[in-house]
Parts: C-alpha cells; sequence; structure tokens
C-alpha cells in the first residue's frame, strides 16, 4: 500500500512540474509566432516573400519532427526530451535576439520548429500518463498553456518599447532555460512502453487515427484562416497596430485559461461528442458573425465565444489520442500534431486568397462553412476509434494528510529521489493518483485578494503622482486611444507605464478569478 501512495504521489509531481514547464514555454511559443513576421520585416530586413519563408522553415521543420519525436517520447524518458526540445527552443530564441541578416534567421527557426516537436509531444504524453485517474489532466494542461500565452503577451509587448525586440527574444530564451531545468527535475516516470509498440510503427498509428486527423487538419485549415483573416482584417480594416491587435485577442486568451476546467464538467455531464459539436457551432458562429462586426471591441467579445470553442475541443482530442493508443501515446500525439500543423499550413495560405480575392463577408461565411462541417465531422471521427464517450468524472478533494503523517511522507520522499537517482525505471501497475489538494478555504481565499488590492493600490497611487499610471489614463483620457494604443513614454517611464498596464490586466483577471472561488467555496463539500 505505501508503494503504490508513493507512486501516485510521484505521479502527481511529475504532472505539476510538467504543467509548470508547460506554461513557461508555451507563453514564448505563442509570443514569437505573433511577433516574428513583424520582426523579420523590421529587425532582419526580409521582404514579403522572406518573411512568408521564415514562418514556412519552422512549420515544415515541425511538421517533420513531431512523428519523430513521438517515437522517441515512447522509447526514452519523456521528461529528457521535454527538456531537449525546451532547451532548443531556448537556443532558438537566442538565434533571433542574435541574427542580424536572413540566413542566422532561418537556422534559428528550423531549431525552434525542432524544439518545439521535441517539447510538445513529450509534455502531452507526459500529462496523458494520468489520464485513466484524473480526465481533467488535459483540461488543466490548456488552462495553464494559455495562462502563459496570455501573460507573455501582456508583459512582453507593454515591455516591447523599452526592451525592443532583442531584450523580448532574450526573455523569451530564458524562460524556456528555466521550463528545461524543470523539466529535468520533474521526477522519472514508470515505464510506458506496451506489448506490441515496436511491431506497430508510425504507420499503424496514423492508420488507426486516420479518420480524426482528417477531420482536425480540415478543422484547423479553417480555424487558422479565420485568425489570419481577422489579424489581416484588424491592421488593414481597421488600421490597429500590434499591440493593439494583441489586446484584441487577449480577452478570448483569457477566457481560454479559466474556462478548460470548468467546460470539462459538460464534457462529463453530455460527452464529447455533443460537446464538439457545441464547439463547432459556436466557432462557426463566430466566423459567421465577423462578417458583421462594427469595430474592434466587438471583435474581442466574439473572440471569447472562439476560445471557449477551442477550450472543450483541444482537451478532448488529446484525451481521444491517449485512450485510442495505450502505451504508443507519443507516436499518437506525434502524427496528431503533425496534422494539426498541415492544416494550419493550408489555412495560411488560403487566409491570403480569401482576403485578396473575395470580399470580407463571403471571407468569413466560407470559413464558417468549413467549420461547421466540423460539427459532423469530428465526433463521427472520435466515435468510430471506439473511444468511450463520456469520461469518468475527475477525483473529488479531500483533505491534505494530518499533521502526524508530515515526517513519514518526507522519508518516503527522500528514499524515492534516492531511489530515483540509481534506478532505471520499470513498468509499474497502474495506481490510484488519490485525490489532488483541497481546495483553500474562504477566508484565506479573501485575505489574499485583499492583500493584493493593497499592493496594487499603493503602487497605482504611487505611478500616478508620477504620471505614469496607465490605469487613471485609461479613466479620465480618450478610452480608446489609451485602451488600445502604445506607451506614450521612453526609457525607464515607458517600463513602468508599461507594467503598470500588465499588472493592471493581471489584477483584474485574479479579482474575477478568486471573486469566483470565494462565491463557490461555500458549496464546495
Amino acid at each position: 500500500m505505501t508503494e503504490a501512495v508513493a507512486g501516485a504521489d510521484r505521479a502527481r509531481r511529475r504532472e505539476r512540474r510538467t504543467l509548470l514547464a508547460a506554461a513557461l514555454t508555451n507563453g514564448p511559443t505563442e509570443l514569437i509566432d505573433f511577433v516574428l513576421p513583424l520582426w523579420a520585416g523590421a529587425a532582419a530586413g526580409l521582404g514579403a516573400t522572406g518573411v512568408g519563408l521564415l514562418v514556412a522553415v519552422e512549420m515544415a521543420f515541425s511538421v517533420v519532427a513531431r512523428p519523430l519525436a513521438g517515437v522517441l517520447a515512447d522509447r526514452r524518458e519523456r521528461r529528457h526530451v521535454a527538456a531537449a526540445g525546451a532547451a532548443l527552443y531556448a537556443a532558438s530564441c537566442a538565434g533571433y535576439a542574435l541574427a542580424g541578416g536572413a540566413a542566422p534567421a532561418y537556422a534559428a527557426a528550423a531549431v525552434g520548429g525542432v524544439g518545439g516537436a521535441l517539447l510538445w509531444v513529450s509534455v502531452r504524453a507526459i500529462i496523458g500518463e494520468r489520464l485513466a485517474e484524473d480526465s481533467a489532466v488535459f483540461p488543466r494542461l490548456q488552462a495553464v498553456q494559455e495562462t502563459g500565452a496570455w501573460v507573455a503577451f501582456v508583459a512582453g509587448l507593454s515591455l516591447l518599447g523599452f526592451i525592443g525586440y532583442s531584450g523580448l527574444f532574450w526573455a523569451c530564451a530564458a524562460a524556456c532555460a528555466v521550463a528545461a531545468g524543470v523539466l529535468l527535475r520533474t521526477p522519472r516516470g514508470r515505464g510506458h512502453a506496451a506489448e506490441g509498440v515496436e511491431a506497430a510503427g508510425l504507420g499503424a498509428v496514423g492508420r488507426k487515427l486516420r479518420p480524426l486527423l482528417l477531420a482536425v487538419a480540415l478543422t484547423m485549415a479553417a480555424e487558422t484562416a479565420v485568425s489570419l483573416l481577422l489579424l489581416l482584417h484588424l491592421q488593414r480594416g481597421f488600421h490597429l497596430e500590434v499591440v493593439q491587435i494583441a489586446l484584441v485577442f487577449l480577452p478570448g486568451a483569457i477566457a481560454m485559461s479559466v474556462a478548460s476546467e470548468h467546460l470539462h464538467e459538460y464534457v462529463v455531464r453530455f460527452g464529447r461528442s455533443r460537446v464538439l459539436v457545441w464547439a463547432s457551432v459556436a466557432s462557426g458562429l463566430f466566423a459567421a458573425c465577423l462578417a458583421w462586426a462594427p469595430n474592434p471591441y466587438v471583435i474581442a467579445g466574439l473572440w471569447v465565444l472562439s476560445g471557449l470553442a477551442w477550450a472543450a475541443v483541444i482537451p478532448v482530442h488529446q484525451a481521444v489520442i491517449t485512450e485510442a493508443t495505450p502505451g504508443q501515446v507519443g507516436r499518437g500525439m506525434g502524427v496528431y500534431e503533425s496534422a494539426s500543423l498541415v492544416g494550419a499550413f493550408a489555412g495560411s495560405l488560403a487566409s491570403g486568397v480569401l482576403y485578396d480575392g473575395v470580399n470580407w463577408t463571403a471571407a468569413c461565411l466560407t470559413a464558417a462553412g468549413v467549420i461547421l462541417a466540423g460539427a459532423v465531422l469530428v465526433p463521427r471521427a472520435v466515435r468510430r476509434l471506439g473511444v468511450p464517450d463520456v469520461p469518468p468524472p475527475p477525483p473529488a478533494a479531500e483533505p491534505e494528510p494530518a499533521p502526524e503523517r508530515t515526517a513519514e511522507r518526507t522519508a518516503e520522499r527522500t528514499a524515492e529521489r534516492t531511489a530515483e537517482r540509481t534506478a532505471e525505471p520499470t513498468p509499474e501497475p497502474a495506481a490510484d493518483a488519490g485525490p489532488p489538494p483541497a481546495p483553500l478555504p474562504r477566508r484565506v481565499l479573501v485575505r489574499n485578494l485583499v492583500g493584493h488590492a493593497a499592493v496594487f493600490i499603493a503602487a497605482q497611487v504611487a505611478l500616478a503622482l508620477f504620471g505614469l499610471s496607465w490605469l487613471r489614463d485609461l479613466l479620465t483620457e480618450d478610452t480608446r486611444g489609451v485602451l488600445l494604443g502604445g506607451v506614450p513614454h521612453e526609457g525607464l517611464a515607458a517600463f513602468a507605464y508599461g507594467a503598470g498596464r500588465f499588472w493592471t490586466i493581471a489584477f483584474l483577471v485574479d479579482l474575477g478569478w478568486t471573486g469566483w472561488k470565494i462565491t463557490t467555496a461555500g458549496r464546495e463539500p
């Protein structure tokens, strides 16, 4: 019994550290994907063709490397493969920071494509190890990824005027390097080889998943086309700058980070097929409504609808892949992500053709029609894989172990770590992972929120005294100019003003999230 409890505790610690690494790396990944075309044109001197080629190089290397990364994730210790991916992505960010021309930039893009493949295939395979014990592991991964993304966007773009593109790339490299260290310190996993893994191979896994891969590629093409159409429309139709465009996309990213775990409750209640249908309808409705959106504020609100749809869909896809490829999750994730990237590449090409060749309304309605087709194709593909439609509910929260158990648990963990350093991983029987930690009491949540508010208010008063408070400007000046504008300062003043804007947005998210937890704390058992 003690060995089972120790194994379950080790699995939870492995998951927590992997989630931390995912948050640290997804922020830089999303931020660099957003600013890379802008940097390539402004700093690296690349023309439109060169910018397109730079993006294509990273995507091509990523598509090719992902199935191979899946094989490594099945044959090797996954934390090491993921750490190597994070280190390569850190090297890619450093390469962009040092690049002075086209050739170094292309090399950095190739390294980043390979690094991203090794990182994300292995991270998702690690998270999938506990799917049988906790069906909410992939929604939790989605939540931390999106949290890392919106924090990186707000912080990076707020400070871009102060640190420049090079500083931004170095900060991203540092975050990825820290993530690599976190992954290396993650506990070993139990052996994940299964009978028939070597005989199956990538081809057999691809054939088994083919119905879902085709449906995912099609819907991903349409979703990517909508995203890029929207970006082009904000830039050319509404004449917004890079920071303003990022702020339009921000509410959707925050919605994904907050809603992922809550939407999993509906998956457990109504089943995967129904949720996939609803999500496709919501996303298609968003694309159709874009055709008549009058201003960026309405678009930002509509983007939340798309974010909520993806917050439900992506964890379902990942859970289905994990269940459909037991013992070969790395391979399954590899071919699944390759199909998603191929679809994204096709959508990128289609978006430019649609924007230049047809009017805005027709482009949006075309994309909406393809997305709505996913309401039929994706649920049918999931059913053909033979996985359960309704996953089991995640384990209920229970109190932490009693204080008298602390010394015994500490001794157990010390013995585990010693064994981890001296022994190779061996297959273990699946153990009951046990309950997650109990939620914080309401009084603790209120005390924490009051403390955060006091520090925030004091800082805003100090910034206002020096004329550097973005919040004060938002409340007293032209709202549109401040909310969707840049940083009207230079040097240290720009740093303080941008940091204040980032802090304000982060505090508002903290206020809403903690307020929700305080409201629901009384209803928890």
